[in-house]
């Protein structure tokens, strides 16, 4: 492989040969370890890198020693001259096994990335124990008191703590479900089952569903024609579910929801689902973070994952999901939802 065919690499290389010789380093190794020329030079010259405890790379390593079957180094943390963090891997090439190395190829890459993902994991974990925290500590709290008042309690007060403790337990079980989907979504493991429904009649179970639960107004339009589509009864039902309940939860005024018939731009037939409400509506900037995860806004609280799940289960679906404003102000939420099994492959 040439010099030039190297430098295309995103990732640092080194390559020696059997004697330790440097016989190639490629622009992105060069950077990071701020070698200019390394060309003919010893690896353990070249491979500035140290460690915790301040041990070198190649001592610590040995690549050209050990066991006879050994074909690479592991990925594994060290630091560069400037003090940052760079993973180092290697792999040892030997013509047969427990024939001498011939070849060390170093590969580098800056450990930012790494970085970036363990503070993602430390939000996850921060925000996924926020959220456990505070319906748990309902049902403890509810429970010690009737463990210790349980005779001087009247029947009304245990029956209205035994009521608040199972609405907690079933916010830990909707979380817990969403975290599960949220997974699924993300490994490309989301079982689906599904066939041809009644849309309208799904849709209308969920607007009576939420508006026996709130006092905001909601309204709920369904064109006449062939309401079927193409889904899996759960997960549509589950979609609308989110919409909704995010919309009486961020926006203000009337809650519309619209179920209707269009075409999209190949001329193939499928449902039309609308949300909308009359709050400040959603900025153009923010709309594709709304679609992440765990992404809140003011001061309505809610997991975060209501609307990436939405999103996701439409488009496992072959649909599509967007966001823009309402006409007069607001919010709309628009799913484009098949008719037939159009998922992807």
């Amino acid at each position: 492989m040439s010099d030039d065919v190297l430098d295309l690499l995103p990732d640092g290389v080194v390559l020696a040969d059997a004697e330790g010789t440097v016989l190639a380093v490629n622009r992105s190794a060069a950077a990071l370890l701020g070698c200019a020329d390394g060309v003919g030079r010893p690896l353990a010259q070249v491979l500035t890198l140290v460690d915790q405890s301040g041990r070198d790379w190649v001592s610590t390593n040995c690549p050209f020693a050990g066991l006879g079957t050994r074909t690479g180094v592991p990925e594994q943390s060290w630091i560069l001259p400037n003090g940052n963090e760079v993973l180092v891997n290697a792999r040892l090439t030997r013509p047969h096994p427990h024939a001498p190395v011939e070849h060390v190829a170093v590969c580098l890459r800056s450990g930012r990335g790494r970085a970036r993902l363990d503070r993602e994991r430390s939000d996850l974990v921060a925000t996924v124990a926020h959220e456990l925290r505070s319906p748990l500590t309902g049902v403890k709290g509810f429970v010690q008191a009737m463990l210790n008042r349980w005779d001087l309690l009247s029947d009304e007060q245990k029956k209205l703590m035994l009521t608040t403790v199972n609405a907690d337990a079933d916010r830990l079980a909707r979380l817990i479900a969403e975290l599960l989907d949220v997974a699924r979504i993300d490994t490309g493991r989301l079982s689906l089952y599904p066939r041809e429904v009644d849309g309208a009649m799904l849709v209308r179970r969920v607007v009576g569903s939420v508006q026996a639960a709130t006092s905001r107004p909601l309204e709920l339009e369904v064109d006449e024609g062939p309401a079927e589509i193409f889904a899996d009864p759960d997960k549509f039902t589950q979609v609308v579910t989110n919409l909704v309940e995010n919309a009486v939860r961020h926006g203000e005024g009337t809650v519309r929801v619209t179920l209707g018939r269009v075409s999209d731009a190949a001329g193939r037939p499928g449902a039309s689902l609308v949300v909308t409400d009359e709050g400040e509506g959603i900025p153009e900037d923010l709309r594709r973070r709304v679609l992440t995860k765990f992404w809140t806004s003011g001061a309505a609280g809610g997991s975060g994952l209501g609307m990436y799940i939405a999103h996701g289960l439409t488009r496992a679906h072959g649909g599509q999901l967007s966001i823009d404003d309402r006409p007069g102000g607001g919010a709309r939420i628009t799913v484009e939802w098949p008719v037939e099994d159009r998922r992807p492959d």
